[in-house]
């Protein structure tokens, strides 16, 4: 297949390239090489036969220009982070969703029919819960009172009790909790009504916290495993915020390249107007500290710092059950937590800039709570 992937120069637009062209296909990157990106200017080193465009996803010319040809869209061009500052808010629905809506009216004018959404775990929200009076249950708003004072699980909204975290399916409702969670949603929804108004295909991979070579230093992007590892990298301790018990699934870029291998494979073969979410997720649930201490090990200290320290807008358990994109794609994690931890401790990092940027701007939320 000739496949067009926007935002293709990216950390996880690239790795997909070369999986997709390692499989046989024939690829066109479309990408802004916004500079808070790709402080060069420069597209990074792609493979051989690869076709690179230099243009915006929200540019309706250069987006019909990049579809001549193509059987199927690979979408990751996006603008990421938590999106806390309300004053970033247009600059997130622009890049996310203006951007997508350009590109699926194009895609419709020049009847190309299969899409594949580089989509996240963020529109969940906060992760699965169970109460044992109450069952599975959604836990409230955080409140700075409560966080100030150490308490960073979320008690029943019902009783107050101690809640379970659990996995989360992709049949859960969606609670997007922060302005980048909620273009997230939106691009999902975009992007199903056009399957459903011209007999589309889509297929959303949600990730969950992505990580590996050639993520761009200094983002909070994908988790914070950029951040402790640059700080490692200077010589300093990994600061790692609340208790450090956050539950998530860290994920290797390149079983997400292979997740986006396995959709574009089958997303042909779905039925017209046919919409479709996985999640991507390693199966292995692990805390930020456990990852901290993982990469510090590895990279030979120093011993990560746990400050007490938190974000509003970041969630406390977020895991992903998988086993959908396993049963009916046939894809599974092949990189473990320890050994892709030792790898991506070694990496060399991605560009610079502002943190919180993958194909457009804004920046990270301040933290709260103790020093």
């Amino acid at each position: 297949m000739r496949i067009l992937v926007t935002g293709g120069a990216g950390f996880i637009g690239s790795t997909v390239v070369r999986a997709l062209v390692a499989a046989g296909h024939e690829v066109l990157v479309l990408d802004a090489l916004l500079p808070a990106v790709h402080p060069s200017g420069a597209a990074p080193a792609l493979p051989d036969g690869v076709e690179f465009r230099h243009g915006d996803v929200r540019d309706r010319a250069a987006v019909e220009e990049a579809l001549a040809g193509v059987d199927a869209v690979c979408h990751q061009a996006a603008m990421v982070g938590l999106g806390l500052d309300l004053d970033d808010a247009p600059a997130y629905a622009g890049c996310n969703n203006l951007g997508t809506a350009v590109l699926i009216a194009a895609m419709a004018r020049a009847g190309v029919r299969g899409l594949v959404l580089g989509g996240s775990m963020v529109v969940y929200g906060e992760g699965r819960y169970r109460c044992p009076e109450h069952g599975d249950v959604s836990p409230g708003p955080r409140h700075p009172d409560t966080l100030d004072a150490g308490r960073f699980e979320p008690p029943c909204p019902e009783c107050g009790a101690e809640l379970r975290p659990g996995l989360i399916a992709e049949d859960a409702p969606a609670d997007p909790r922060n302005v980048y969670a909620a273009t997230k949603l939106a691009q999902e929804h975009l992007a199903g009504a056009w399957a459903r108004a011209c007999g589309g295909r889509l297929l959303t991979l949600r990730y969950h916290n992505v990580y590996g070579p050639g993520m761009p230093r200094d983002t909070p992007y994908a988790g914070v495993a950029s951040l402790f590892r640059s700080a490692l990298a200077r010589g300093e301790a990994p600061l790692v915020f609340e208790d450090g018990g956050q539950r998530r699934d860290f994920v290797h870029v390149r079983d997400v390249a292979a997740a986006n291998l396995a959709a574009l494979d089958a997303v042909g073969d779905r039925a017209p107007g046919s919409v479709r979410a996985y999640n991507v997720g390693s199966g292995e649930v692990r805390t930020v500290g456990e990852m901290a201490g993982a990469l510090a090990h590895a990279h030979g200290g120093p011993t990560p710092v746990v400050t007490g320290r938190y974000r509003l807008g970041d969630v406390r358990h977020i895991t992903a059950d998988s086993s959908r994109l396993r049963a009916e794609l046939g894809w599974r994690a092949r990189v473990g937590f320890a050994d892709g931890m030792v790898e991506f401790a070694a990496a060399g990092g991605g560009g610079g800039g502002r943190p919180g940027r993958r194909a457009g701007g804004g920046a990270a939320p301040p933290a709260r709570g103790a020093p």
